[in-house]
């Protein structure tokens, strides 16, 4: 399954992450997590879980209890996905400023800032003076 095509919910993002954190986990597993990091009832993680299945987000394994549910998704890709989205629905012109301030509100690693600093340099090579409002048709700034 292709991340692009499956949208996450803040909550289902929330066992998802526990998913991703654990590699696979049975539904007590997660039941026992959301309780304890959210404090949810057994039957708000078991409803996320299903939808995350219904959307094919999460696979169950196993032929009898007790279920087994890994990823079908990968959590960076889905992240990607998840962050292209947003800024698909924004004005072009607002990405770098929006970045910066992503950028400034994160606590960031030594390597990856060194990552980021090698991608800017790497995108000012071919960067315009300036992004085009795409907000709409024509001669538009925003």
């Amino acid at each position: 399954m292709d991340a692009k095509n499956v949208t996450i919910t803040d909550s289902e993002w929330m066992v998802m992450r526990a998913i991703w954190t654990m590699g696979h986990a049975t539904s007590r597993e997660l039941i026992d997590a959301m309780n304890e990091l959210e404090g949810w009832s057994a039957s708000t993680t078991k409803t996320l879980l299903h939808r995350l299945i219904q959307k094919q987000a999460v696979a169950q394994h196993g032929g009898s209890r007790p279920f087994t549910y890994k990823p079908v998704v990968g959590e960076k890709e889905s992240m990607v996905a998840a962050a292209d989205d947003l800024f698909d629905h924004m004005c072009a012109m607002r990405a770098g400023s929006t970045i910066a301030g992503v950028i400034q509100s994160r606590e960031l690693s030594q390597a990856d800032i060194a990552n980021l600093q090698a991608i800017l340099a790497e995108k000012a090579k071919a960067a315009p003076e300036e992004v085009q409002c795409n907000c709409l048709p024509g001669d538009q700034t925003c």
